[in-house]
Formats: C-alpha cells, sequence, structure tokens
C-alpha cells in the first residue's frame, strides 16, 4: 500500500505543461458567395439597373449600368460577393423582381 501512495506522490509532483494557445487554434474564414444575374429575353436594361440600384448595397448608377451591360454582352454578371447569408438575401431579392439568377455558387 505505501508503494501506491508513492507512485501517487510522485506523479502530483511531476511537472505539467499546459499546451500554447496558439497551436490550438485554427482560424479558417468563411467562403464569399457571387451573386450573379444572367441574360434573359424579357427583363429590360432599365429594369435589370433600377434592380442592382435597389438591392445591391453601394452601388452606383454607372456601376448598374455597366454591369446590365456586362448581363446583355456577355450573358451574365457578378453583381456581388460577400458573406453567404447576406448573398442569399440580395440573391432572393433580385428573383422577386424577375431578374434571372445563377445559383449561389462560392467564389
Amino acid at each position: 500500500m505505501t508503494m501506491v501512495v508513492a507512485e501517487i506522490c510522485a506523479m502530483a509532483a511531476a511537472p505539467t505543461a499546459a499546451p500554447t494557445k496558439s497551436s490550438q487554434t485554427v482560424r479558417k474564414t468563411y467562403p464569399n458567395y457571387k451573386v450573379i444575374v444572367l441574360n434573359d429575353d424579357f427583363n429590360t436594361f432599365q429594369h435589370v439597373a433600377e434592380c442592382l440600384l435597389k438591392y445591391i448595397p453601394n452601388m452606383t448608377s454607372d456601376r448598374a449600368w455597366s454591369l446590365t451591360e456586362r448581363v446583355h454582352f456577355d450573358g451574365q454578371a457578378m453583381v456581388w460577393a460577400g458573406p453567404q447569408e447576406q448573398a442569399e438575401l440580395y440573391h432572393q431579392q433580385l428573383s422577386r423582381e424577375g431578374l434571372t439568377m445563377a445559383p449561389l455558387e462560392a467564389a
């Protein structure tokens, strides 16, 4: 019995090292999601530009028209990229206005 007590005392006296916090923390960023408007045969330039101005933050009139032209001539344009929740909101709002949208995709 004294042998067991001696082993327990020896274990308690042994130094312990706490792991460093930096080696335990791995930070990963969330991916950005792209909101892409597709060309179609029924939305006018005016409507697309107005929708971009209305729903996409910090959109300027010049940028909205430039993106609208890109949608028309290139078949699509990425109008916004960022966090998934916001991308889902803008995608839904533009869809409700009748714009033809590509599925959300990670950037």
